[in-house]
């Protein structure tokens, strides 16, 4: 899950990362107030999930409290690169003589973790990585040692920080540690990380992603979510524990290990080329139980997408047996029905593995008039795509 950036601010003031006053608003007036807290100079910036506000026009500075208001009116309601802004955060103003950059991140190709670290901060860090690559230090991080006061000189010293703000500095990655360990954050970013003219080091933008896999230990993230963004059929699924997430496509899937379902998304693209160019509308992973409950939650939120045309339900049967698998399926579209939501979609099924004759007959007795029963995986693709298309 992204953060605002008034959020990661929150955040980083939480673990001791030196940040500068900060207020999110939603109507323009309230800027006023703020603005004469501070003197009457603020940075109004837009809250959008997405880099380059500032080329867009979503982030202004503000010489008085009207100006203040003027400029948050201007930015409400923007459209930057698709996503309309809703909330502006004001930020107090700051000398600023220097611009830096760090970060901590998960590398997963390293199976490790990852600082990043230059004195060319202020811009898109991309572009250093591709213009000046040797500005941009990369220091691996042992998980069972983390950030200590050695590990913090050794990235200090590698991105070749001043020595005037080395200490500050050292102390600020510790801090920010403090907020990838303690958050269970992906990535942790600042930029820029500047030295204002007293020579005071600061946060004063941040970027946060929280790893979603630790809401279970992590309560207190439900109330960072973005509700009013977010896809109301991704929200109903996360709702019934079930991991979905919405495509733009018409075929419905629905399968048992994430292996499996990514598969099942690329052989339905594929077979959908003959058939108008008919693609997956999701990615549906029911795990390894699929009793009929967790059969008739999944189908209820595909069933619930106007795109999808019909439905491709994919299992391997392993520790769950086939036969239980189609007793769920057979039970999920009676408790559907039973709850006023007949199914009026084709579903074409391919059971294999474990127990995988006693399931095909289990559906073929039942007899649903829209059930499809196909063996293989590549004829179940073909066909529902087909019905898709139809």
């Amino acid at each position: 899950m992204d953060l605002f950036e008034y959020q990661a601010r929150d955040i980083f003031a939480k673990h001791g990362v030196p940040v500068l006053g900060g207020a999110v608003i939603e109507n323009a007036e309230e800027a006023r107030a703020i603005a004469e807290g501070w003197g009457g100079r603020a940075v109004v910036k837009a809250q959008v999930k997405v880099g380059g506000r500032g080329k867009a026009g979503g982030v202004k500075l503000a010489s008085d409290p009207a100006d203040a208001v003027a400029k948050a009116e201007a930015i409400l309601g923007m459209d930057i690169k698709g996503h309309t802004v809703h909330k502006v955060m004001l930020a107090q103003t700051a000398d600023i003589k220097d611009e830096y950059y760090v970060s901590f991140l998960l590398d997963r190709t390293n199976r490790t973790f990852l600082a990043m670290a230059s004195v060319e901060g202020g811009v898109e860090i991309e572009v250093v990585a591709v213009e000046n690559p040797d500005a941009l230090a990369r220091i691996a991080v042992d998980a069972n040692e983390g950030v200590t006061d050695a590990k913090a000189r050794e990235i200090v010293e590698a991105a070749k920080f001043p020595a005037d703000v080395a200490d500050q500095i050292v102390e600020v990655l510790k801090s920010l540690w403090k907020v990838f360990i303690a958050e269970d954050a992906l990535l942790v970013e600042v930029n820029p990380l500047v030295k204002t003219g007293d020579g005071k080091i600061v946060a004063l933008d941040g970027k946060v992603s929280l790893d979603e896999n630790a809401d279970f230990r992590q309560p207190e993230h439900e109330a960072l979510e973005d509700k009013a963004a977010a896809n109301p059929l991704e929200a109903a699924a996360k709702a019934k524990n079930l991991n979905y997430v919405k495509l733009d496509g018409e075929v419905g899937i629905i399968g048992n290990g994430a292996g499996l379902v990514m598969s099942t998304l690329d052989v339905v693209a594929y077979a959908g080329e003959k058939h108008g160019n008919v693609k997956p509308a999701n990615f549906l992973d029911i795990g390894g139980g699929a009793s009929a409950q967790v059969m008739a939650n999944g189908l209820g939120v595909i069933l619930g997408d106007p795109d999808v045309k019909s439905v491709f339900v994919n299992v391997f049967g392993g520790i769950t047996a086939c036969d239980e698998v189609a007793n769920g399926i057979v039970q999920a579209l009676e408790l559907l029905a039973a709850g006023g939501e007949a199914v009026t979609k084709p579903l074409v099924v391919r059971l294999d593995g474990n127990n995988a004759e006693l399931g095909r007959k289990i559906l073929s007795d039942a007899n649903h008039p829209l059930v499809q029963r196909v063996d293989t995986m590549d004829e179940a693709a073909d066909k529902a795509a087909e019905l898709a298309a139809k």
